[in-house]
């Protein structure tokens, strides 16, 4: 990610002092979707918050950047997070403005006639019959008419028609669904930088609101004229702006398509076009209960929600300094994670110093509660089996102290290389990422056995995401779930091995889909005896406090506990189980990190750290 360029400091008010945070309100993009399937770290394309993808988002999955200058928050329920105001905001009043001119020095205007306008030698064109102008037959409504007999806009030029045709451009490129649709919408900005900061934000938050709602304006989109994608991008800004504010500058008849499209009642529409889902998907949930009331939930843009780092700072310090920084923004502690702040708003934070030094970082409130779940102790070894970009990963190795030994395992290389700066602010040294060329990897198979925990984060639907990544609704299919079901239950029976006699064993997603969660869990238990169920409230114990769980699983959903939709399952290996033949041929660790083909100058480890289950101190 690129340094964010310092900008003018606020004037501080006569109420209450400067403050580090600049918060102008303005709309922003978000969501974060890696083009891997998503991982439960909130933020943020939809997401939203810092750009996780580009360091992502995000988010998550990452968020398209509108400008990356100042702390700001934006309108709230703009999709992203990862921007900055302009360099000398808010405006200084008119009355403050150097004029071109001051007061006084111009001269009073004569009282004379004034010269007057040179018009050439031309001689007066005489009077008589003339011919006639190519398209004087026709009505000034046949001249407003376009190519394709569709009306044109009354005023071509006028910002509102030129964000039309910006947010039709985009939706053009993003509707072709090959690839997620904030790294999509991140290049359409990158290949038009003229465009500006706000209106950046105000074309993502109606491309956002068009992926939320896309069945839907289809199916009233249909009585219209022209390219479809047009007359979607005009729902999507009348949304966002207002039609108040769209209408005008529209051509008659788009005015008039507009306004009956406005007269439509929701309820008179089926209740997969009324919710903009899929068939599959709404088929899916109907087993649910109130699952209308969730995928309504889902249609919504989600709050930011960041952590503080318990090993730097603790949480009320940021919300003083939050609220003594922001006005008339709403922050609050989340109200199940003890690390959690919830903002109800956009702010760019990568520029803030409580950032830059690791004191904060952007989670979703339902990630931060899979680390508690995870709940390692100090000196442990732990795995983060699935870590992406390592959000819960840097939970996990604060909750241990830095002490023990954290593996990050991830197929991606550049997923861990975007970890590496996160971590170096986090200030934890006993962090390990390895990338894997997939489960069965020779250096996942050293370490059967041995860990005290295992986090599984499985790549999944990522329906419980659907508020940060609308578009997941639409390239998901049932035979894309399906194969991902295939891959969960090779990564969950893999990652089991790595779990030592008594050691728990974590399976999480964040889909809303019992087939890739209390499915995998009873396929799990039947071809793995040697492990059983905990509950997950009694894990949580009192560290959570408020968060009423029915069952052994912690599930989460946003229309209930605010979050994104989580699912996790806790195992605990028996003590008295038999290893089987394969784990305990492969239990032969290796005494150092060279043998995992680790380099410890490149992941900032000490060089003692080995992997034959002593205990280590932090560095």
């Amino acid at each position: 990610m690129k340094p964010a360029r310092p900008s003018a400091p606020r004037p501080p008010s006569k109420s209450r002092p400067a403050s580090p945070l600049r918060w102008p309100k303005a709309a922003a993009p978000q969501g974060r979707g890696d083009a891997d399937a998503p991982r439960h770290e909130g933020a943020a394309p939809g997401g939203r918050g810092i750009d996780r993808r580009s360091e992502r988002r995000d988010t998550n999955r990452g968020t398209p950047s509108a400008d990356t200058r100042g702390p700001r928050l934006d309108r709230p329920g703009a999709p992203g997070a990862d921007q900055g105001s302009r360099d000398a905001w808010p405006p200084a009043p008119r009355g403050d403005r150097p004029s071109a001119r001051a007061e006084g020095d111009r001269g009073p205007r004569g009282d004379g006639e004034r010269a007057p306008r040179h018009d050439g030698d031309r001689a007066p064109r005489p009077e008589g019959d003339r011919a006639p102008r190519a398209d004087s037959t026709r009505t000034p409504r046949d001249r407003m008419a376009g190519a394709e007999g569709t009306m044109r806009p009354r005023t071509p030029s006028h910002p509102i028609n030129v964000r039309i045709e910006q947010v039709r451009e985009a939706l053009g490129e993003i509707l072709q669904w090959a690839g997620p649709a904030d790294l999509t919408l991140s290049r359409y900005f990158r290949n038009n930088p003229k465009l500006g900061m706000r209106d950046r934000g105000t074309v993502a938050e109606a491309i956002y609101d068009v992926l939320r709602h896309l069945r839907r304006y289809r199916q009233v989109a249909e009585g219209g004229r022209g390219a479809a994608t047009r007359r979607l991008a005009i729902l999507g800004l009348a949304s966002v702006l207002g039609p108040e504010q769209v209408r005008p500058v529209l051509g008659e008849e788009e005015s008039d398509w507009l306004g009956r499209v406005l007269r439509i009642s929701p309820a008179s529409l089926p209740r997969e076009v009324r919710l903009s889902v899929p068939d599959w998907l709404s088929e899916a949930l109907e087993i649910e209960p109130d699952s209308e009331r969730l995928l309504m939930a889902l249609n919504r843009a989600a709050p930011l929600d960041i952590r503080i780092n318990p090993m730097k700072i603790d949480r009320d310090t940021i919300l003083a300094e939050l609220r003594a920084g922001v006005e008339d923004a709403e922050v609050e502690p989340t109200p199940y994670s003890p690390f959690g702040i919830r903002l109800q708003g956009r702010p760019a934070l990568n520029r803030w110093s409580r950032f830059e030094d690791g004191s904060i970082e952007v989670q979703d409130e339902g990630s931060q509660l899979l680390g508690l779940l995870v709940a390692p102790r100090r000196g442990e070894m732990v795995i983060d089996f699935c870590a992406g970009a390592g959000g819960k990963t840097l939970l996990l190795g604060a909750l241990m102290r830095s002490t023990g030994r954290l593996y990050a395992l991830d197929v991606s290389q550049a997923r861990l290389t975007r970890f590496k700066p996160r971590m170096a602010r986090s200030g934890l040294s006993n962090v390990v990422p390895i990338v894997i060329a997939n489960e069965n990897d020779a250096r996942v198979k050293r370490l059967a056995r041995k860990a005290h925990r295992v986090l599984v984060d499985a790549p999944c639907s990522g329906t419980g995401t659907l508020r940060r990544n609308p578009d997941l609704k639409w390239r998901q299919t049932p035979e894309s779930v399906s194969e991902l079901c295939v891959m969960q239950r090779s990564i969950l029976s893999a990652a089991s091995r790595c779990v030592a006699p008594g050691g728990r064993l974590v399976y999480a997603t964040c889909s809303i889909l019992r087939v890739e969660n209390e499915g995998q869990v009873d396929a799990f238990l039947a071809a793995h005896p040697d492990f059983e169920v905990l509950s997950a409230s009694e894990v949580l114990g009192d560290r959570v406090t408020g968060l009423d769980l029915t069952g052994p699983y912690l599930k989460l959903r946003t229309d209930i506990h605010g979050t994104d939709g989580f699912f996790a399952a806790v195992f605990q290996r028996k003590t008295t189980a038999t290893p089987p033949k394969a784990d305990a041929e492969a239990a032969a660790v290796p005494e150092t990190t060279e043998e995992l083909a680790i380099d410890p100058a490149d992941d900032a480890l000490p060089p003692q750290v080995a992997l034959d289950g002593t205990e280590e101190q932090p560095a």
